[in-house]
């Protein structure tokens, strides 16, 4: 059984001043969080963003189920969420009309989006909420927000660009259960993050980009054993400081 839903074929990506990306492939499985680590400038934002359709790659394929993106980005894209690690969110709307904009956006009809709202709300406990603007959130409940959003249209993959980025730890860790949330339901995450023991607690596998290219993929219990090292942290910088490749 194929249980392959993204499939990443030698995408490079060349801006004026660097090549951002040399030649990366891989396969991301169904129901799995992925997370995608490297250090400032390892080109993971890079191929997230690509992956998100933000941006073209210089050369290279992604499918989408056995099928190229390309050949049909808008019907990707239905298939796809994505949450930008810095709030976009309309500062005219209150929650429920960014919502309710967001799955007008997708096509939904209304039947759906009235279901779907009621389920997102209690799912991330913003009842309170519902009727205020975002400038009333806190940093944590609008990151929270921010998901909720990037799931209104049930997409299949969700792609999380630094989700809990300068927020305090415990409210971190409530965003954590959120995304173990989202496996249990059967969606697939896509987690870019500076954390390593976010990617430690969430990924089911890891993925350190260096210099553009990927370094490794593997679960984060068989690098620790591998490096025998006690936690994901040591073992990136370990991995990172073998060939000098610790610099920004």
């Amino acid at each position: 059984m194929n249980n392959v839903l993204l499939k990443i074929k030698n995408i490079k990506k060349i801006y004026p001043s660097q090549q951002a990306l040399k030649g990366v492939s891989l396969d991301v499985y169904k129901g799995e969080i992925l997370g995608l680590l490297g250090v400032n400038g390892a080109g993971k934002t890079t191929l997230s963003s690509i992956i998100a359709t933000l941006h073209p790659p210089t050369e290279g394929d992604i499918e989408f189920e056995g099928r190229s993106i390309y050949e049909d980005v808008a019907t990707y894209r239905y298939k796809m969420g994505f949450c930008p690690q810095r709030p976009n969110l309309n500062p005219e709307l209150t929650l429920e009309q960014n919502l309710r904009l967001s799955g007008s956006y997708y096509g939904m009809s209304k039947e759906q989006i009235d279901t779907r709202l009621e389920q997102l709300i209690k799912q991330f406990g913003l009842q309170q909420y519902l009727h205020q603007k975002a400038n009333v959130l806190s940093g944590g409940f609008k990151q929270r927000f921010m998901i909720a959003r990037a799931l209104m249209h049930n997409p299949q993959l969700v792609i999380l660009d630094e989700p809990t980025v300068g927020l305090d730890p415990h409210i971190r860790r409530q965003l954590w259960q959120q995304i173990r949330d989202l496996k249990q339901l059967g969606v697939t995450v896509i987690l870019t993050t500076h954390y390593l023991d976010e990617a430690e607690q969430l990924s089911d596998r890891v993925c350190v980009l260096d210099g553009g290219l990927i370094r490794l993929i593997e679960t984060p219990d068989k690098l620790k054993a591998d490096f025998n090292m006690k936690n994901l942290e040591d073992v990136f910088i370990a991995l990172m400081s073998k060939d000098g490749s610790d610099k920004e």
